[in-house]
């Protein structure tokens, strides 16, 4: 399995902390190569990265980041990477035609979330949500955060301001092509540029399934709080694993 990781915004939040969101580092190692790492430990090792904000940057870092870890990692430019990130998911369509694992760059996980999504079944035409249904997840920044409405196995709603919901959006994602479709339509049909607008389509139809990753750690890291949030993760996973 491939994967497709978005690393074009610009991350305004974080600006303090370096002019590129994807290489602002967390005890020392840049936000896009923890998740390229974490990434490889379960089992990835081809890589398309889209960058867009301060490519000039992220694209030589990659290229050595590749050498380093002996793992492919092919750029792709999102030259509309100031409109939302379903564009950038989108220049991800002529390189990935069989299912592949569809990641952000500013978020800490843990390789066994992932393998999770990886190996739940995925039906053709459909796509898997990785989903986090502990919604008093102290990381959890509930303003910001994707909500997610789920009946059974299926993700029925999914939103920012969403106010019934019992789950949280992880963007840890298990797709099939169908994703493009998704986003495509949603494009088309309400001028909605996002990856939830298409993830929303799919919805729709009753083709997105909802695959919990359990207490497995996750931090969307979008501000110098949720900073804090993911060093405290690694930090009690360290120590864990110490023990």
């Amino acid at each position: 399995m491939k994967c497709l990781i978005i690393a074009a915004g610009k991350g305004s939040r974080l600006q303090m902390r370096g002019e590129s969101k994807p290489l602002i580092p967390i005890f020392g190692v840049p936000l896009i190569e923890r998740v390229i790492r974490t990434t490889q430990n379960a089992g990835i090792s081809e890589f398309y990265v889209v960058t867009g904000y301060r490519a000039d940057q992220v694209e030589p870092f990659l290229e050595d980041l590749a050498k380093r870890l002996g793992v492919g990692i092919t750029t792709i430019l999102n030259e509309d990477w100031e409109k939302e990130n379903g564009l950038s998911v989108l220049k991800g369509k002529e390189f990935l035609k069989d299912p592949f694992l569809l990641l952000m760059s500013d978020h800490i996980f843990a390789a066994s979330a992932v393998r999770r999504v990886m190996h739940h079944p995925l039906p053709e035409g459909q796509i898997n949500l990785g989903v986090d249904r502990n919604i008093g997840n102290p990381s959890v920044d509930l303003e910001d955060v994707t909500r997610v409405r789920i009946e059974e196995t299926k993700v029925h709603e999914l939103g920012k301001g969403l106010e019934k919901f019992n789950g949280f959006d992880t963007g840890i994602f298990g797709c099939t092509p169908a994703i493009f479709e998704g986003i495509e339509k949603s494009v088309q049909e309400k001028k909605d540029t996002s990856l939830t607008g298409g993830v929303l389509v799919l919805a729709a139809q009753g083709r997105v399934n909802a695959v919990d990753v359990g207490q497995q750690v996750w931090v969307d890291v979008d501000d110098p709080t949720t900073i804090r949030h993911a060093e405290n993760a690694l930090l009690n996973k360290l120590q864990s694993e110490s023990r």
